[in-house]
This record gives structure tokens, sequence and C-alpha cells, in this order.
């Protein structure tokens, strides 16, 4: 035992995000798997069939060919398409870590194949009027990250330098996108320190914000900000305080919203998805919406915002692709407090509070490494990444197995360090 308890800190969680292009939808018929997807249909009813599926992505599931003992992968004759008992169900690295289901094979072999950049592509046209219409924006862009839809949004609300973007140190933006604020668009990043260790405040932002006419200073342009942050909801009132402040002195705002969908869910929005998502972004002149993450697609991201600015978002990077649920988001949720709720049972503790998706384990303070936690994990067949564990909703539906297997590694973790 002593072997696998090392007395590091934790190792930081680190993630590089592959910029494929895959062009994948659903016929109607297909609307009752959790993802959310890019709909073919026809003419006549493309937006309904658009809303009818990604308002169904969280309601039911097929069983799999392979059969429920299809854990590590294999079976279904689907190859690696092995959906809910794939090897994703057992990784609690991040949510991005599901794994397609065969259903999403079959509709990516029947999508749409026309050119977007002539707006010919009814896939991707439908795809962005409907989440534009979710979010309450005029116009969407299909982009292929998170990373990617980042620094579209920014670089479209940046015109005239100096410029600055004024963002959590933790913010995503400034420690894994490569630099992309600087080095794409040549803005000076102005990172803060959240007082309340949670999240940004107003007062945060005034005390920070450059707002001169100085010819020295860079003044601040854009305020971004991250909703979930490592799985932390900002709260809608102070988001609108800060809008408020930004409004005032012309500055624009960009949300980072890759978890906005758990943020919604977790009721930081307001009563429910349908409120929620227009409630937020309605203080936002872009907003990027993730869809690999909590949604299960395999690929993709979306920038919303104004018809202007996502005209211009479409031209300054060439978005273009060439021929290119609520209820399972919940249920991720409840696994993570079940999850914490077995940790803290034990007498652990945690670096952030659970409010969406991810439970953050406080190895430090048992002297405890990242590595050797994760070497635990292993040993229960379960890949973890350090403290980190993140539960999306194929670990929701493999909760029986997957629970189990984590109070054991916290059994031998916590038993251990209170020898």
């Amino acid at each position: 035992m002593s072997s696998r308890l090392g007395s590091s800190a934790a190792g930081q969680y680190m993630k590089r995000v592959p910029c494929r292009v895959l062009r994948f939808e659903s016929a109607a018929k297909h609307h009752h798997y959790p993802h959310a997807h890019i709909v073919r249909s026809t003419a006549t009813g493309r937006t309904e069939a658009a809303r009818r599926a990604f308002s169904h992505c969280a309601a039911r599931r097929q069983p799999m060919a392979g059969g429920d003992n299809d854990e590590q992968g294999g079976g279904g004759g689907g190859g690696g398409w092995v959906g809910v008992k794939g090897a994703g169900s057992l990784d609690l690295r991040s949510d991005v870590m599901t794994v397609p289901t065969p259903a999403m094979l079959a509709a990516v072999a029947n999508c749409t194949l026309r050119d977007d950049v002539f707006n010919e592509d009814a896939t991707t046209r439908d795809l962005e009027a409907h989440v534009a219409q979710l979010a309450g924006k005029e116009a969407a862009l299909f982009v292929t990250s998170g990373t990617m839809g980042n620094q579209v949004a920014l670089r479209s609300l940046l015109t005239q330098p100096p410029f600055g973007v004024l963002a959590d140190h933790r913010s995503h933006i400034i420690l894994y996108e490569g630099g992309g604020v600087s080095s794409l668009t040549g803005a000076t990043v102005q990172p803060v320190v959240p007082k309340n260790g949670v999240h940004l405040t107003v007062e945060d932002v005034a005390a920070h914000a450059v707002v001169s006419d100085d010819v020295h200073a860079t003044p601040t342009r854009v305020i971004s900000l991250e909703n979930t942050l490592n799985g932390m909801v900002m709260p809608l009132d102070e988001v609108a305080r800060i809008a408020a402040f930004a409004r005032a002195r012309g500055i624009r705002m960009h949300c980072d919203g890759a978890r906005l969908w758990e943020a919604v869910v977790a009721g930081g929005a307001g009563a429910g998805a349908a409120s929620g998502l227009p409630a937020f972004c309605a203080h936002f002149d872009t907003v990027s919406l993730c869809f690999s993450k909590g949604l299960g697609a395999p690929v993709g991201s979306v920038v919303v915002g104004d018809a202007a600015t996502v005209t211009h978002a479409r031209r300054t990077f060439g978005a273009d692709p060439d021929g290119g649920g609520a209820a399972l988001l919940r249920a991720s949720h409840e696994t993570a407090r079940r999850v914490e709720a077995a940790w803290r049972a034990r007498g652990g503790g945690l670096v952030h509070p659970v409010q969406t998706n991810m439970c953050w384990l406080d190895l430090e303070a048992r002297g405890v490494s990242g590595e050797a936690f994760a070497a635990l994990c292993a040993d229960e067949g379960l890949v973890a990444s350090g403290g980190r564990l993140v539960t999306h909703y194929q670990i929701a539906q493999n909760e029986a197995v997957v629970l189990p297997r984590l109070e054991r590694v916290f059994d031998r973790v916590l038993g251990a360090t209170s020898r």
C-alpha cells in the first residue's frame, strides 16, 4: 500500500482537444439517444425535426447490441462505437470521454454533404438556427472545438488595438488554449484572482479592469466569464452586475459556456433549460457552447451572438466546415453528489464545492499524489486523472458499477492515511 501512496501534490489536470471535423446528424426517428445531434430532415420539416431531436436528446436509449456485460469496449458490431457500456462508462477524467453509440455511427453515414460556405448544407444551417433560438440569440456558428469557439468569438469582439481581455486567472482561455488570446488576437490578458475563491464579482472586475484613455494603457475591451468553472456555477445575479458594469463603460462580454448547460440544469440560471439558457446568454455579446462534454456528442461547439458579430466570426477564421438532455445532465450531477457523499463519509475533504458534475477530492491534505490515486483507480478498472472526478451521462448510467469501485478506492486511500 505504501508504494502506491506518495506525498507529492496532485498534478495539474491538462488536456488537449484534437481539432477534427466530424459531420454527424440524426433523422427524426433517432431523437431518442442522449446527444446534441445535427439533424438531417426534409425541406418542409427541418427546423421542427431539429427541435425535436435536441429537446429529446436526454429521453431514452436503446439497449446495446453487445449486451450489458460489455464494460470495457468491443462487442456490439460497431467496433469502437460501443456506447454506454464501453470504456467511457468507467472513465472519470473528463466529460469529453463519452463513447459514441452505434446509432450515432448510423447517423454519420446519412448526413448531408453540401458545402456550408455556400450556405447549402441543411445539417449545419438547421443546427445553427436551432441553437441560436435556444440561446435567445440572432445567429450561431458551428465550430469544431471549444477552443476554436472561444478564439473566434474573442477575435470578433476585438477590432482596434490596443485591447485587453479580463478573465478569472483559472480560465480555460488563459491556461489551456495555447496563449491564443495573445498569439491569435494580439490582446493583453488581464487575469484576476477572485477574492471569494469561487467566482469573480463585480468588485473584482472594477478593481482590475483598465478603464483609461491614457496613451500608455491597455484598456479592457472584453470581459470573459467561464460558467461553469471547475464545476462551480457563477450566479446569474452576479453575471448581471458584471454585465451592467461593462455596458456602462463600453466593454464587450464573452462567456466560455463549454459547460453552461450544467449551470442551467443546476438551477443557476432559472427554473429550467428553456428559460435558463436565454437568461444567461442575454448578458453576453458572444457565448461558446460545447456539444462534446455534458451533451455527449463526438465533436463540436457553437458560437452564438448577434448576426453582425457571428458573420464577422465566420469570415475572420473561416469556421465553415466544408462538406462537413437536461435529464441526463441532472443525473450526472446527482452521481457527482453521491461520489462526494461517499468521500466525505470516510473523512475526506474537497478542494471546491460540488455544484454540477465535478468532484474535486483534496488528495494533498491526505498526502496522496494524483498519480497514486489514479493507480488505485486503475486497480478497480477505473480511469482517473488526479483528484478531479467528472461524472458524465455514461458514468451516471453505469453508476451501479462505478460507485462501488470508487468506494473501494476511497477505503484504501482514506483508511491508509488515517492510520
